[in-house]
């Protein structure tokens, strides 16, 4: 199984979530494959039941699973690190402090570890105080290039930026792809991304000459009464992906 995302022309990979194997297996068939399916972590009560699982979702999409936190949940970080040593998936969602573990105990450089961040009001500046203590701590701003060194420093791979409440931060999300392309790090936009404003989204980050992009489109392509990602939007979505890059 591949430890790394397959990505749409080596630039762009779709991050939704899979409410069942059976919704992962559809949602993957619908990317033709340019996706990765977060799972939670925190849906399930202890590592073996997690482990179990998730090992059902990587035999049906060439192991293209998502390790997520839950929410961004500091408290979940350890457990991402314990079940993500043992699956070997090709992405891991953590913390900005959680990152070195993971990279640690993976053992390898191949799967996608991203670190969150989150904006500042500040062009520039991002929050990495984004751990189960720091979280509680007042914000620890810095350059968006210190957190990018810091992040590779720890084998950290992508800027995950969270919340980008839709385009509410453009500005400031706009100086993060600049610098991420500056200094060839990967960029996962999420929070608040739907059909409407993915396109301006993942435009910036390729226009900015970011190397791999990751948006995560969550809550807004789910089924209110199943809980599943909607295929028919994955697809969507591609065809959305395919344009950017054409411009």
């Amino acid at each position: 199984m591949s430890l790394s995302p397959n990505y749409l022309e080596e630039r762009i990979c779709l991050n939704v979530l899979a409410n069942s194997v059976e919704n992962a297996q559809a949602c993957y068939a619908a990317a033709e494959g340019h996706v990765v399916l977060g799972v939670l972590s925190k849906n399930y009560d202890s590592d073996e039941a997690a482990i179990a699982d998730m090992k059902k979702y990587q035999a049906v999409t060439n192991n293209a699973l998502s390790v997520g936190l839950g929410a961004g949940d500091p408290n979940q970080s350890q457990m991402v690190t314990r079940i993500s040593e043992v699956l070997q998936p090709q992405h891991v969602n953590q913390v900005f402090t959680g990152v070195g573990a993971s990279r640690a105990r993976l053992g390898q450089k191949e799967t996608v570890i991203n670190g969150l961040v989150s904006p500042t009001g500040k062009v520039g500046y991002v929050n990495i105080a984004t751990g189960p203590l720091s979280s509680q701590a007042p914000s620890g701003e810095v350059p968006i290039e210190t957190a990018i060194a810091l992040l590779k420093d720890m084998g950290g791979s992508s800027i995950k930026y969270f919340p980008m409440k839709g385009l509410a931060h453009k500005e400031e999300y706009q100086a993060v792809a600049e610098a991420c392309a500056k200094h060839d790090f990967y960029l996962e936009p999420t929070g608040g991304i739907d059909l409407e404003n993915v396109e301006e989204i993942v435009q910036i980050a390729v226009d900015a000459g970011v190397k791999k992009i990751i948006p995560h489109i969550y809550s807004s392509i789910i089924d209110k009464e199943t809980g599943d990602t909607r295929p028919e939007d994955v697809a969507t979505l591609l065809n959305i992906m395919k344009k950017t890059l054409q411009k």
